[in-house]
């Protein structure tokens, strides 16, 4: 009786984003929040992926490093989603190696599976054994979307592998809503963050020396 009691107790609960649809949802203060409690939101001269430059990164490999920080923001952005489109998601996809963590909390938040692509040869390509079936319907996560390139790319590379992907997520939208991936799109925080090219930069930008936070060359 005791044994099946404590077996009881510990059976799975049900996806995390059920309780979060039923309270308060995350807000921006809160998700900005979150960043700053991990010391991710960066001031300087950063050149991002696309080759930009800005005064601001926000860095998700530390907000995400702590496991219960990421698994509350997945479980805020899994809440995000229709429900409708959330009960199709079979699997999350995300492009390695920014996106590997998030995908990693959101599929957890989902309860589907997890796998990423990679470049190993300049093109995201699934590797490591990871199969999709003919027209499996995914959800490709991002950590930050800047102009939508890598997500699209990802994409590209998802549907080669034979998945569809339906919806595309991300913690950050650093477009502020103007980048467009292709598919319904939903990051857990929009900002605006200005970004400039390498040739027209700020006076104040350009005394700063740059550096390249992110994980893949320009």
């Amino acid at each position: 009786m005791l044994l099946s009691a404590v077996v009881r107790c510990v059976r799975p609960a049900a996806p995390v984003w059920r309780a979060q649809e039923a309270c308060d949802p995350m807000t921006d203060d809160d998700v900005l929040a979150e960043f700053r409690a991990a010391d991710a939101l960066l001031e300087g001269h950063f050149i991002l992926s696309s080759g930009l430059r800005s005064p601001r990164y926000l860095q998700c490999a530390r907000v995400l490093m702590n496991p219960r920080r990421a698994a509350r923001l997945a479980e805020a952005l899994a809440a995000r989603i229709p429900a409708d489109l959330r009960a199709r998601i079979t699997a999350v996809v995300a492009p390695a190696m920014g996106g590997v963590i998030a995908g990693q909390e959101m599929a957890r938040a989902l309860d589907v599976d997890a796998m990423f692509v990679e470049r190993p040869t300049g093109t995201f390509e699934l590797r490591r054994g990871f199969r999709l079936r003919d027209g499996q319907e995914v959800l490709m996560m991002e950590d930050v979307v800047t102009t939508g390139l890598s997500s699209r790319e990802a994409i590209k590379a998802i549907a080669a592998a034979g998945g569809r992907v339906i919806a595309g997520a991300a913690l950050i939208d650093r477009s502020n809503g103007t980048a467009d991936i292709g598919v319904p799109f939903f990051p857990l925080l929009r900002l605006e963050v200005p970004t400039y090219e390498p040739d027209a930069l700020p006076p104040e930008l350009a005394a700063v020396p740059a550096i390249k936070p992110g994980s893949r060359a320009a």
